[in-house]
């Protein structure tokens, strides 16, 4: 029985995958190792109050200074902020 946690990730990792070319099964690893990484570490949760579920200790600075980094995963097609340390 899937839960609806689960079945939102499966739908928005399809959604992800439908943009892509993709060229056997490499490829389709590779892709899918990047949007897991992207879900658990840089992706905020609006049903865990809007935070990270994974955050990684060394990534971004903490408090207001530094400036604000748009990075990318996937050519581009996952995008997330971070701030960088002052």
């Amino acid at each position: 029985m899937r839960t609806p946690r689960l079945e939102k990730f499966v739908a928005a990792a399809q959604e992800c995958l439908s943009k892509l070319i993709l060229f056997g099964e490499r490829s389709l690893r590779r892709a899918l190792q990047q949007y897991v990484a992207h879900y658990h570490e840089e992706r905020n949760h609006q049903g865990e109050q809007n935070r990270l579920l994974f955050p990684l200790p060394n990534r971004g600075a903490s408090g207001e200074n530094g400036i604000v980094r748009c990075k990318e995963r996937l050519g581009g097609l996952l995008k997330y902020y971070e701030r960088e340390a002052a």
